[in-house]
């Protein structure tokens, strides 16, 4: 639907343009509501939020009623961004395309928070080392410090704690004809779905619990996948937050890699980042219930556990703005 979308924004009508190659680039962020019922209607509704030179993003809500009740704002289920890029199709470079114009108060902020998005991933693409504060340098070596206790005196670790190396998972698959897209890569959404699945599984067994999805966070699509290629997810809790009992949360990431044996090569296609709590039905069967926290073993993992954390607490001072402004 989305892709659909795209195509008819980027049309000229003219038959003899040369036709544009577009792609998804990346998934900004899918964020489930609340619960979809599979035995009530859904309806499914997108559009244009945002035009760059060569891409655009498409925000798209995914709406569920209840029975004999009124359709609302609180009927919107799901929601999700994804930004695509075009190019064209004998270059391959970037090609422009239309331009979007919003009209009314709410379309100005979606474009200016899209806006705000597409210049925090340039900045990001700058590849510049991040310097921590003070306050959390000293997390990083409280952390570190907790870390070295299970490598050094491991009977005498937290037991409530756990290093984030012993949460991994990981599986391995071929890729097949059948998971193409219409430019003959595989497809991303079943990218999404193998990591989901194995990101899910990650939180099961962490948590001894079946978790409840949350949202997950920006996906890019770092480097295309092709059919017959070797791909390797691997995955970790990266943090817990459990300063909300009735609402715990496990932060999952799961890295995919195209692996070439033949060149000794593996290279990152994407990384995903999950969001799952467990419901508190499921914490009530089981009064033991209680979770970890995850203990970075080296600074490389502290630090990029610092830069989730800090990347989680400026994306919900955005939301906790913009929500003052829409209401």
């Amino acid at each position: 639907m989305c892709l659909y979308i795209v195509i008819q924004h980027c049309s000229d009508d003219d038959s003899t343009t040369r036709p544009l190659l577009l792609v998804t680039a990346s998934v900004h962020k899918i964020v489930l509501k609340k619960p979809i019922c599979v035995d009530i209607d859904l309806k499914i509704v997108a559009s244009v939020i945002w035009v760059g030179r060569s891409s655009i993003e498409i925000q798209l809500e995914v709406m569920q009623s209840e029975l004999n009740v009124k359709a609302s704002s609180d009927s919107v289920a799901l929601t999700a961004n994804f930004i695509f890029v075009a190019r064209d199709s004998k270059t391959g470079k970037a090609a422009p395309i239309n331009r979007l114009s919003p009209e009314t108060e709410v379309e100005k902020l979606l474009f200016e928070e899209a806006e705000a998005r597409n210049n925090l991933r340039k900045k990001k693409r700058g590849g510049d080392r991040r310097e921590f504060d003070h306050g959390e340098c000293k997390k990083l070596e409280a952390w570190l410090a907790e870390g070295r206790i299970f490598s050094d005196m491991p009977a005498l670790a937290d037991r409530n704690s756990i290093l984030l190396k012993d949460t991994r998972l990981e599986n391995s698959l071929i890729c097949q004809p059948q998971q193409r897209n219409i430019h003959g890569r595989i497809f991303g959404g079943f990218l999404m779905h193998r990591a989901f699945e194995l990101a899910f599984s990650t939180a099961y067994t962490f948590a001894g619990l079946v978790p409840y999805f949350l949202e997950v966070d920006h996906v890019d699509f770092l480097r295309p996948v092709d059919v017959g290629d070797f791909l390797r997810f691997k995955s970790c809790v990266l943090y817990t937050q459990l300063d909300k009992q009735d609402c715990p949360l496990i932060n999952i990431e799961v890295v995919a890699h195209v692996t070439s044996p033949e060149i000794r090569s593996s290279e990152v296609s994407n990384t995903f980042y999950f969001k799952f709590t467990v419901r508190p039905e499921a914490k009530a069967r089981n009064n033991g219930f209680k979770l970890r926290n995850v203990v970075p073993a080296t600074e490389e993992e502290a630090r990029h556990i610092l830069e989730r954390m800090d990347a989680e607490a400026l994306k919900s001072s955005k939301q906790q703005c913009v929500g003052t402004i829409l209401q």
